[in-house]
């Protein structure tokens, strides 16, 4: 096993951390007593203890102290509170593991003295182990500590290794924000469903099941999503006539706009955690 014998401290349990340890331990990757959560609300501590069996603790610097793997799983505005009660405290031969929007690999360095350093960006899938998270890593990371690092990124579902650090403000307006964009088309398409006639509760589950359906197709045929859509569009047809509204609307600048917007605002935190 990849992480046999080692130690994962997670400083931050909130979703994401949560969402982690519950992956590490669905694929018994390691067990619950080698894993700490870190969290200044006692009473989360105590849920995580309960539900997981893992140890818990308000101190950082002892879960630092004790990890191979010290996830940081914080926002990234956490993070010049949380690094320096850090310094000082971490293995040399760790690996840090950041999770935090926009918050360059450098700055992490600079405020833990640390080289080893991957940065992450998953999506809140990763909850129910269907996530992707696109990561990068120091140069000083090493091969153990990389396959470490796709270990506990897996435990979230699919995860996407990059060369280049910028690569991930790029992630985030795709994949992390990525879901937000999904959930937006299905609650039109549920509100649209109820408009017509259907009971809200019939309509989410045909939207639900269509939107599930046509990923798992377009993954499985392997297609353009042009020739997919081609498939299911006849001449003069139902969907030729709802395509037709949606580039009228402009759907394909919104949604390019959208994302580019979420890009910017990546950028815009990384400079802004860079004082």
């Amino acid at each position: 096993m990849v992480l046999e014998n080692a130690t994962i401290a997670l400083i931050g349990s909130g979703v994401m951390g949560e969402a982690m340890i519950k992956g590490l331990l669905r694929q018994e990757l390691l067990p619950p007593q080698s894993i700490i959560a870190a969290d200044v609300h006692t009473q989360r501590g105590a849920e995580l203890v309960e539900h997981y069996g893992v140890r818990f603790t308000n101190d950082n610097a002892l879960a630092a102290a004790e990890a191979d793997v010290l996830v940081l799983s914080i926002k990234p505005q956490m993070m010049s509170r949380v690094l320096p009660g850090i310094r000082g405290h971490i293995k040399p031969d760790a690996l840090v593991l950041s999770i935090a929007a926009g918050y360059k690999m450098q700055k992490i360095i600079d405020r833990i003295d640390c080289h080893c350093v991957v940065r992450a960006m998953p999506n809140t899938p990763g909850q129910i182990g269907e996530g992707t998270t696109v990561w990068t890593a120091t140069p000083e990371v090493s091969e153990r500590q990389r396959l470490w690092a796709s270990a506990v990124l897996g435990a979230l579902g699919r995860s996407l290794y990059v060369d280049d650090e910028k690569l991930l403000d790029m992630a985030t307006a795709l994949n992390g924000s990525g879901p937000s964009y999904v959930f937006l088309l299905m609650e039109a398409m549920i509100d649209a469903g109820v408009h017509m006639g259907f009971s809200r509760q019939d309509s989410q589950f045909l939207v639900h099941q269509t939107m599930l359906g046509s990923v798992k197709y377009a993954i499985e045929a392997g297609l353009h999503p042009a020739e997919l859509r081609n498939q299911v569009t006849s001449p003069g047809g139902t969907s030729a006539a709802a395509l037709y509204q949606l580039e009228k609307g402009g759907v394909r600048t919104v949604i390019s706009k959208a994302i580019w917007a979420a890009y910017q605002r990546s950028r815009q935190l990384g400079e802004q955690n860079d004082d």
